[in-house]
């Protein structure tokens, strides 16, 4: 069954936790179409929130049209967000579990890890699309500055290191 983890230091409120959590196991494929979701008895018996922040979640869930509420039986899951390259078993995530030791290995804690991951993903997300290996390959021509023209990000990054 899927149990909810509350992180009240995170900044991200229960809800939208719940809301996230929710989503990663469909991702995951944890959670399937047809699947049920605890009960909001059963979520606040775990991490002690308000039962008005469960079923805000399941609304934000239903309005997005990934879950339904049948009375009297509880909230189903509707739609899948998984995709097979999600899965344990994918190369995607033998390399990321690769990854994740060899960061170990390096000494990088779970922050470490965390905050690296997040910079990375919001520079990798900045383009609705990855790069090519070509494209990473080669700058464009944003990314040269003119003639007599520092890089910002160069100089920068010098201040900031002295």
């Amino acid at each position: 069954m899927m149990r909810y983890r509350i992180d009240r230091r995170s900044g991200v409120t229960a809800y939208m936790q719940i809301v996230q959590q929710t989503k990663q196991a469909m991702r995951l494929g944890v959670l399937v179409p047809g699947s049920r979701l605890p009960t909001a008895r059963e979520v606040v018996a775990t991490t002690a929130i308000n039962p008005n922040t469960v079923h805000k979640a399941y609304r934000e869930l239903e309005h997005e049209g990934l879950v339904e509420s049948r009375r009297g039986a509880g909230t189903f899951v509707v739609r899948s967000l998984s995709r097979p390259e999600t899965a344990s078993s994918s190369s995607l995530s033998g390399g990321l579990r690769e990854w994740l030791q060899d960061a170990h290995a390096a000494g990088l804690d779970r922050d470490d890890v965390t905050a690296l991951f997040t910079a990375l993903i919001e520079e990798y997300g900045a383009s609705p699309q990855a790069p090519t290996p070509e494209q990473e390959a080669s700058p464009s021509a944003r990314d040269i500055p003119a003639s007599g023209e520092t890089n910002d990000m160069q100089h920068t990054s010098t201040e900031d290191a002295g």
